[in-house]
């Protein structure tokens, strides 16, 4: 994110340009708003090369800022691309892992207090009636995880918008064509 950005006319005509942030937060935001229209992100090396300028970035400002735009930004992009626009297994999983692992993590911070406070041991029900909804509600996390990243665009979309558009005729092209 040291300021350069390549971007076809194509795919930048899909993105919401009002909602990009004008900030310290643009490299971020456009990474966002990119993954919403599922395009392909490539990462070139570019070495930075700084003059006597100092920068303004004060990161114990922003880090708070930062935080809070990713989690947001994460928090809209689950809900768009797995309950607003798809719903899929993962969308399940998601859903299940959640509630099965804080159920498994309240049920059993519940009863682990009150067996500290008794003195007197949890039975072995109770631990499983604990552990198991967090062992399984993880393993669905997992899973979701595990869909989420293998869902990651590996095709440019200029690409397909151009077969979808149709190719452009240029001025040498047949009359048959």
């Amino acid at each position: 994110t040291n300021g350069y950005t390549a971007i076809s006319t194509e795919t930048l005509s899909l993105l919401p340009l009002e909602k990009i942030s004008r900030d310290y937060f643009f490299e971020s935001d456009m990474l966002f708003q990119l993954g919403l229209v599922r395009a392909c992100v490539v990462d070139v090396p570019m070495p930075a090369i700084y003059g006597d300028e100092t920068s303004s970035l004060v990161i114990s400002r922003l880090a708070f800022r930062f935080l809070s735009r990713h989690i947001s930004n994460t928090l809209k992009r689950i809900g768009y691309n797995y309950f607003l626009r798809d719903f899929s297994l993962a969308s399940v999983e998601l859903v299940a892992g959640t509630l099965l692992t804080l159920f498994g993590v309240v049920f059993g911070g519940y009863h682990w207090r009150i067996s500290i406070q008794t003195h007197m041991p949890a039975t072995t029900g109770t631990v499983m009636l604990a552990a198991l909804p967090v062992i399984l509600g993880f393993q669905l996390l997992l899973s979701f995880v595990a869909y989420d990243i293998g869902a990651t665009p590996n095709e440019a979309i200029h690409r397909l918008l151009k077969q979808v558009r149709g190719p452009e005729r240029s001025a040498e092209a047949s009359p048959e064509e």
